[in-house]
């Protein structure tokens, strides 16, 4: 999920503006579907609303777009203006990492992170999603300004 001041896409810009040279999980080909939280709070609250008229018992929120994880932060530094450069980096570098971390306080990545970037975190097509329930997913990019003036108020954390 993304949205204002969240963990994930914040840091994301964070990254692509304030580093010359951003790493990428692996090569890069994890496909994730960014969904906006508050997308998902109202696809929540039409579920409660309307208990009755919905069959399914398990749905699926997703974005409008997948993205490889290097399109995503691709799509950042376009929106950003930014030309940076993106290095692939070996999952199990990131493990080693992530486990040295971990005894930071405010650990800024975790090896739950990195077992959750080794696999695609896409909707199914099996499920019904956010257009069942009468929800037009949030791009992105509609929500990049806001984060990106957030981010920039907040500096490198």
């Amino acid at each position: 999920m993304f949205g204002p001041d969240d963990a994930f896409l914040t840091t994301l810009v964070k990254m692509v503006r304030f580093l010359p040279v951003c790493p990428l999980f692996g090569s890069g080909e994890t496909k994730l579907q960014p969904v906006y939280v508050e997308d998902v709070a109202e696809g929540i609250t039409r579920l409660f609303k309307n208990t009755a008229g919905m069959s399914r018992a398990c749905y699926e929120f997703g974005g409008p777009q997948i993205y490889t994880y290097e399109e995503l932060l691709r799509t950042i530094a376009r929106h950003l203006g930014s030309r940076r450069s993106f290095i692939p980096v070996p999952f199990a570098l990131w493990h080693v990492l992530a486990t040295v971390s971990e005894y930071v306080p405010g650990a800024p990545l975790t090896r739950d992170q990195i077992a959750l970037m080794q696999n695609d975190n896409v909707a199914s097509p099996d499920f019904p999603g956010l257009r069942e329930l009468g929800v037009e997913p949030t791009p992105v990019d509609a929500v990049l300004d806001e984060v990106g003036r957030r981010a920039a108020g907040s500096g490198l954390k």
